[in-house]
């Protein structure tokens, strides 16, 4: 005997999914906008393979570079992702895939070409120090310049940076990937020494990392939405009772972005028509049920 479905139960359970995700999207909901945001910064988002814009961060890049928040932000990938020989291939799909998401200009997206230091591979770990070498150079020539000894550290001077806001993994680096584990590590190396014998002064750049989460979370999809929402409202409700530090970043502590059906319609995009060289098997699953194609959560680094 054929199985028979319950069809009329089916569309009201599809159109229940579809309106509860048009009222969780914290752009386009009007329920949603009272979470914190960011305006009128500069931001550089770090990543460590062409697709990483796409793949894990673009609810935070749709978001990020809506024009009326005033942002601008960049992207600084550390590799070409030449693993199988298509580096010149994905650097281009980076740049297809980020203009799609909102970044400005493809001139605001840069990759690093240096194998030797940042290779694309599952088992290297990139050096803290050449990282923020790296970030230093691109972002504080001040630092840059005491590190190469061209010039003297003075601590009375305040820290200068050419960005206010760093995103990029967590610890963990959402898969474990160890290319971006070293971003985190490297990011914070990088504000650790732009602070070094600066007491007394506020961090310039603030630090923002994407939480990890367990293999359960990574494939729900919108549906992790409230768990997010609650844990990002009572964060920021309790961080606000606390004390302010000396010397502290400010900002938020937590950003929360869920996309809408139509940004998460132009993150499949940049992925399908962006990143074509990638799109494997296994990818169709991530980008159609993965938790962050959807829902990015950002957590303030202390450091």
């Amino acid at each position: 005997m054929a199985p028979s479905f319950n069809w009329p139960a089916i569309a009201v359970g599809i159109a229940a999914v579809f309106l509860f995700w048009t009222l969780s999207s914290t752009s386009s909901s009007p329920f949603m906008r009272s979470f914190p945001r960011l305006q009128n910064k500069r931001i550089c988002l770090l990543i460590a393979h062409p697709d990483d814009e796409a793949m894990f961060f673009a609810p935070a890049v749709l978001a990020l570079t809506k024009p009326e928040l005033g942002n601008h932000l960049k992207i600084l990938c550390f590799s070409t992702g030449d693993a199988d020989g298509l580096g010149d291939v994905r650097k281009e799909e980076l740049k297809k895939s980020a203009l799609q998401l909102g970044v400005r200009d493809p001139a605001d997206v840069f990759v690093v070409d240096d194998p030797a230091r940042f290779p694309d591979s599952m088992s290297a770990n990139w050096a803290e120090d050449d990282v923020t070498s790296l970030l230093a150079s691109a972002f504080s020539p001040d630092l840059a310049a005491t590190l190469n000894g061209t010039m003297k550290k003075n601590p009375k001077k305040a820290p200068t940076a050419t960005i206010d806001i760093l995103l990029t993994f967590d610890r963990h680096g959402v898969s474990n990937h160890p290319n971006h584990r070293s971003l985190y590590h490297g990011a914070v190396n990088f504000i650790q020494t732009l602070m070094k014998g600066k007491e007394g002064f506020a961090s310039p750049v603030t630090l923002y990392t994407l939480t990890s989460l367990p293999m359960i979370r990574k494939y729900a999809g919108v549906l992790d939405a409230p768990v997010t929402m609650v844990q990002g409202a009572l964060s920021n409700i309790f961080s606000s009772f606390g004390s302010k530090r000396k010397g502290s970043a400010v900002g938020p502590k937590r950003l929360l972005f869920v996309s809408s059906i139509g940004e998460w319609m132009t993150a499949q995009s940049a992925m399908v028509k962006g990143h074509k060289s990638q799109m494997v098997w296994f990818r169709w699953g991530w980008i159609t049920i993965g938790r962050y194609m959807t829902v990015n959560d950002l957590q303030r680094e202390k450091v």
